[in-house]
């Protein structure tokens, strides 16, 4: 999540807190989008009754290098326990290219068919089918860097070792024997197509994609250029994207339950090292 440990955030002091602010909220680290009923010399010289007097500080800009980490050529899995949970979370990640990537667009449907949808290949089957689950859903989440895919299933206790091989299967299939279809790309194609024009009607959503534009280097003609290169995904594309991104190989796993009713069969998998974790990601037992 990004909000760190109890021992991390209790470690921080107020000069953490200056030092950072000094070297990153400053204005020339800063982009200010406007959107609204207003002119550009109105909005010029409010920003300047504003913010006109808003020096850096002599502290030297943020500058976060961002480099790849290489992706695991074999799955893990972290055991954390919570003794009589009624439910198990199961998580499954991996690392895939940065938002800005050229395939993002296929990968953006590859997961719309594999779980980024209530009607995609995951939630059919964990929870429609199966019924063992209240819904399972995969999605990657935006970032300029290298960025996390995601695979997520809160799933009954007892069925938690059954619904681990359900995922580990449909990624298997997704990638290998059961690529995305003609009619379940041509679907989500035309549902995101179909979505464009809610995705701007206020000022807030259209600043939000100004902001994203900015923050992946999206050309100017972005939004307007959209509908087009949605629709001119290919299957093959798509299903290359499924290739790449979705293999079992590279996941690494957590699972968050009652470790008394299902470490062992689940360990019996043998799909790849298992480790025991407590709370705080520490490990315990081994």
């Amino acid at each position: 999540t990004g909000s760190g440990t109890e021992a991390s955030v209790s470690a921080m002091t107020q000069s953490d807190l200056k030092s950072f602010y000094d070297a990153a909220i400053r204005p020339d680290n800063a982009r200010i989008i406007v959107v609204g009923d207003i002119s550009l010399d109105g909005a010029i010289a409010e920003l300047e009754r504003a913010f006109g007097d808003w020096k850096p500080k002599p502290a030297a800009k943020l500058n976060k290098p961002l480099t790849d980490v290489p992706v695991r050529d074999a799955p893990r899995i972290y055991l954390i326990d919570k003794p009589n949970a009624e439910q198990s979370l199961i998580l499954a990640g991996t690392l895939i290219p940065s938002s800005k990537a050229d395939d993002r667009l296929a990968l953006q449907l590859a997961n719309s068919v594999f779980g980024g949808e209530f009607s995609a290949r995951l939630n059919m089957n964990l929870r429609e089918d199966k019924h063992w689950a209240y819904g399972a859903y995969s999605f990657p989440i935006s970032a300029v860097g290298q960025r996390p895919l995601i695979a997520q299933a809160n799933v009954q206790t007892d069925k938690t070792v059954e619904s681990f091989q359900e995922i580990v299967g449909e990624f298997n299939e997704f990638s290998s024997s059961k690529p995305a279809t003609s009619i379940e790309i041509a679907k989500w194609k035309s549902s995101d197509v179909r979505s464009l024009p809610g995705q701007f009607a206020t000022n807030a959503a259209v600043l939000g994609m100004i902001a994203e534009m900015i923050s992946y280097s999206r050309p100017d003609n972005y939004v307007q250029t959209l509908k087009a290169n949605i629709e001119a995904q290919t299957d093959a594309g798509v299903n290359a994207a499924a290739q790449a991104y979705f293999k079992p190989q590279p996941l690494t796993w957590v699972v968050v339950g009652d470790l008394a009713k299902f470490e062992t069969a689940l360990r019996a998998l043998k799909i790849g090292a298992v480790q025991v974790l407590d709370a705080d990601g520490k490990a315990v037992g081994e």
